[in-house]
């Protein structure tokens, strides 16, 4: 392009490019249409949450996530998206989400999952963790009256995953836990279409939910924030031992399971955190689960730092590699090597990306194109 085009020009565009796609213009920048989305500003649903008791008095207990928080009538869980009405535990963001996109699988990231496909990928409002540095904290970190909401239920979003030619409806940006229903609901759905359900998620859950929802879904990304309880007391209002719990679950479950860890300059890229963590891994998941190590950028109420040195991101790949790790990535760093998958056997390069790009793909049907070797993932 040799003009600059104006922001309102550019989206007028991107909206005309997705209607000769097949892509419902509701999705593009993130909610349906402008007057849509001023309309349902506010508008909450009320549908029975699944995970929760009853005690006395009207109060309820939330069994979803290690809060496990105790609502008096009339008011609201931690995470602000499920409210106690009258002994009754609702949530208020079912078929409710405040951004849609359709995304490539590798900006999850997944890079052993159904390559160089695109994703339907949503969220609601809502998170049962207070990371300091999300970067999507306009929604996560709000209550669902505060944001601009569509009104998507399951089968909607289905029918646009399919118009849109995704492969897989991804629940994504915010955290997935907070709209449990709505994600299980709709994973149903989409199976019975051939479309892959994928979580991004902290996995802040306890295990029956989580047990639940794991023979809906296909795939699971997790986001590792760190190997230290004080980093996720101090940085993420959370405990680490409920997310390693959740680890080992999704290992049992065998839904395809891969791990982004943020590195955070001076907080949690200590060589022997680093160390411990992979180690870890590899003992209790494999040394097949692929690993992301993922660039920090200053975001929310994380500013004071610096963008991680990629150097630093080099040294934690090298420290996995010799824990045993067979597949450890580098992320926010478009055209590092770190980026591409190698064969652990003959070394050589098997998918090549650039960003969210795929440039080379030399899979045989699971298999590494040079020498054999099984590749573990999902390919097809």
């Amino acid at each position: 392009m040799t003009e600059e085009l104006t922001r309102r020009e550019f989206l007028r565009q991107s909206v005309r490019s997705a209607m000769a796609a097949g892509v419902c213009p509701a999705v593009l920048g993130g909610m349906v249409g402008h007057s849509a989305a001023q309309a349902a500003r506010g508008q909450l649903s009320w549908h029975e949450a699944k995970h929760y008791k009853k005690l006395d008095y009207q109060r309820v207990q939330c069994q979803l996530c290690p809060r496990q928080c105790r609502v008096d009538d009339v008011e609201r869980g931690y995470c602000a998206t499920r409210e106690n009405k009258g002994g009754r535990y609702y949530t208020l963001v079912y078929g409710k989400p405040c951004a849609v996109h359709v995304d490539p699988i590798e900006k999850k990231p997944f890079f052993h999952f159904l390559p160089g496909t695109l994703a339907f990928s949503l969220s609601t409002a809502g998170c049962c963790m207070e990371c300091k540095f999300c970067q999507n904290w306009d929604i996560s970190q709000v209550r669902p009256e505060q944001v601009e909401n569509i009104d998507l239920p399951p089968a909607s979003v289905v029918s646009q995953a399919q118009r849109s030619g995704a492969r897989s409806i991804a629940f994504t940006y915010a955290e997935p836990v907070v709209f449990y229903e709505y994600a299980y609901d709709t994973s149903v759905l989409a199976r019975k279409q051939g479309i892959h359900p994928v979580v991004v998620t902290s996995a802040y859950i306890l295990e029956k939910p989580l047990r639940e929802l794991c023979r809906q879904v296909s795939a699971v990304k997790v986001d590792l924030k760190s190997f230290s309880e004080e980093y996720y007391r101090t940085i993420c209002s959370a405990k680490l031992q409920p997310v390693l719990d959740a680890l080992r679950v999704l290992k049992s479950e065998k839904v395809w399971l891969e791990i982004v860890y943020l590195v955070v300059p001076t907080l949690n890229d200590s060589p022997g955190e680093i160390q411990r963590m992979a180690a870890w891994v590899k003992k209790n998941l494999g040394p097949e689960v692929p690993l992301h190590f993922s660039r920090f950028h200053p975001m929310y109420k994380l500013k004071n730092l610096p963008p991680t040195p990629v150097s630093t991101l080099e040294r934690c790949r090298n420290i996995a590699l010799a824990q045993g790790l067979h597949y450890v990535y580098l992320g926010n760093v478009p055209g590092h090597p770190g980026e591409h998958t190698s064969c652990p056997r003959c070394k050589k390069v098997l998918i090549r990306r650039v960003g969210y790009f795929i440039q080379e793909n030399r899979l045989r049907a699971g298999r590494c194109g040079f020498c054999g070797h099984p590749i573990p993932g999902v390919w097809a």
